[in-house]
């Protein structure tokens, strides 16, 4: 990731609340209503060499339920018999049955090495559909959740088939529509993020269509990233002129297969360990510089310039061999250099300041190595003495005690021991901009605005803080727009938590487990009685609130959306409504 810009993230102060005191247990009943559905999802149950942490993420962990999020009274499921079935909610209480809108062509079950069905809305009418055994569906849905007998039109298939159909297996993770190519002679380009697991790449798929009688559709670029993790977040920005991605390992683009070995040839030449070209050492007084020389270079042959800032040295009217400006200045008249018996060459510069430390010989340089003595090694480990002991507390009459990592929750450990986000141009295919998330746990995605990149939800220490990127603005690329108190320690309590959710206005976030139980937690809200804080006796004037639904259903959760109103669960032979706002 050599020349991309390392960022962070900065969370705004007033959405933060550090007098939260946690949330307080509801017994306020939830209007729960479910229909049976007349065929089970379409699931596709883990194998038995589907045994990793990153298998159980990218299969075993898949939401089944899609949320439209251009119009979020509609959810959608695939079933066993490869129909997309549509639930369009207009009166909680008068749920009419799901209904098919569209049929895959294929039989799913003919193909055992198959991944889950996926759907993504591109936008208000177009939809882009995998249906897991390397067919990409684009359909022109119209205006969707508006009529009953609303219908999808598949307007082209394309094939995502390599030469080894049994790698073929895609889900689509993210795509997009762009119309800003009519004025290219295209009637429209639609961007898709496509992950490929079984053999550890994604893909980036641009398919186009061209202004012609019978407007077929092709891919005419694709570009596919490899690495060695399941990404928790991908999605294109909605100019289409780049991604970003959530993971624990890093990925690279790969253009083909030659490109892949040649990366692989690089990264091996890049890992071979290079002897320094030079070696240091440093007094308060001075510096020894240490240069291997070829066994046929004489005296005559060497050129040392000193200058007050600078230093160059070369053999035999080639090259420098080492230049640059020096960390700090030296008395350049007193410098001297000396070639000793085994064929080195010693210069020695004289500090003009005496006493700081030098980091670096040469401002920008690495290919010299600094080599301590065992005299200063005793120093320095001398002077840290005092913030380190043999017992765990030396003076337990301290105020504030040293922190005991003993005493940690388990929640608060982490599988993994940092994660990233990076940016991607796609262009260049290189990365642009990139943040080291170390302990901020990523927890969900959610999309607040179709037309902008989805958000995501990161812990922060015990908060959950969700950033919406904004591709189109360089010095606020991820803005942090609401924050979920104390989730972030909450969530981690929950052993058997499966999917995660909020509403898009932010104002409550929920979880659900493996079986049965959904957590709904409330954002703060004002009291209408006096309430006291008996410990410190002061009013409390708002509180957060828990509350906690159990589903009538021993099958599985398989889908999990929220809206600003409601829940969406969906089981293998039921979907669940809970109504958690009331409407406008």
């Amino acid at each position: 990731m050599a020349g991309a810009a390392h960022c962070s993230l900065r969370a705004k102060r007033l959405l933060l609340d550090p007098k939260f005191e946690g949330y307080k247990l509801s017994l306020e009943p939830l209007a729960c209503y479910q229909l049976g559905l007349d065929a089970a999802v379409a699931e596709v149950k883990l194998r038995d060499d589907q045994y990793t942490l990153d298998h159980m993420r990218a299969f075993g962990m898949y939401n089944y339920l899609h949320l439209d999020s251009w119009s979020q009274d509609n959810v959608y499921y695939v079933d066993q018999f490869g129909r997309v079935m549509n639930l369009s909610v207009t009166l909680d209480t008068a749920l009419q049955k799901p209904r098919e809108v569209f049929r895959l062509p294929t039989d799913l079950t003919a193909c055992d090495n198959r991944l889950c069905a996926s759907i993504h809305f591109s936008s208000s009418t177009w939809v882009t559909l995998s249906d897991g055994t390397g067919r990409l569906y684009l359909i022109k849905s119209g205006k969707r959740g508006n009529s009953a007998s609303e219908k999808w039109e598949a307007v082209d298939v394309v094939y995502l088939v390599y030469l080894d159909f049994s790698k073929a297996f895609d889900t689509v993770s993210h795509s997009i529509l762009l119309e800003k190519l009519v004025a290219h002679g295209l009637d429209r380009c639609t961007l898709c993020w496509v992950k490929n697991w079984l053999d550890g790449r994604a893909q980036r798929v641009v398919v186009n269509g061209a202004k012609s009688s019978d407007h077929r559709y092709e891919i005419f670029k694709r570009r596919f990233l490899q690495g060695k993790s399941v990404p928790h977040y991908a999605a294109i920005e909605p100019s289409g002129d780049g991604l970003m991605i959530v993971s624990y390992k890093p990925f690279k683009f790969m253009q083909d297969e030659d490109d892949k070995l040649e990366e692989n040839d690089d990264a091996k030449a890049t890992n071979e360990t290079k002897d320094p070209l030079y070696y240091w050492q440093q007094t308060e007084d001075d510096v020894t510089v240490t240069v291997h020389i070829p066994q046929d270079i004489t005296k005559d042959d060497i050129k040392v310039c000193f200058s007050p800032d600078n230093i160059c040295v070369t053999l035999k009217d080639q090259l420098p061999l080492v230049e640059g400006k020096l960390y700090s200045s030296v008395d350049h008249e007193s410098c001297t250099w000396i070639i000793r018996e085994n064929k080195s060459l010693e210069i020695s510069l004289i500090k003009k300041n005496e006493g700081p430390r030098w980091p670096e010989l040469i401002v920008g340089d690495t290919r010299g190595e600094f080599i301590m003595d065992s005299s200063q090694c005793s120093e320095i480990t001398e002077s840290l003495m005092h913030l380190t002991s043999e017992v765990m507390n030396p003076n337990p009459e301290k105020e504030n005690p040293p922190c005991n990592a003993q005493e940690l929750e388990e929640c608060d450990a982490f599988l993994e021991d940092s994660a990233s986000l990076c940016r991607f141009d796609g262009d260049t295919l290189k990365v642009t901009h990139v943040i080291n998330l170390g302990s901020n746990q990523y927890l969900f995605s959610v999309v607040v605005d179709p037309r902008e990149m989805p958000c995501f939800c990161l812990r922060h220490d015990v908060d959950a803080l969700l950033w919406q990127p904004h591709s189109d603005q360089p010095e606020n690329m991820w803005e942090h727009i609401a924050t979920f108190n104390a989730l972030g320690y909450v969530q981690a309590s929950k052993q058997d938590k499966k999917f995660m959710a909020c509403a898009p206005d932010y104002s409550y976030a929920a979880l659900c487990e493996c079986l049965r139980r959904v957590f709904i937690y409330r954002q703060p809200t004002p009291l209408s009685t006096v309430l006291y804080n008996r410990k410190e006796g002061r009013q409390v004037g708002q509180v957060a609130k828990q509350l906690v639904a159990t589903l009538e259903a021993n099958d599985p959760i398989l889908g999990f959306q929220a809206t600003s109103e409601r829940l969406f669960v969906l089981t293998t032979k039921t979907l669940f409504l809970i109504k958690v706002n009331s409407g406008n």
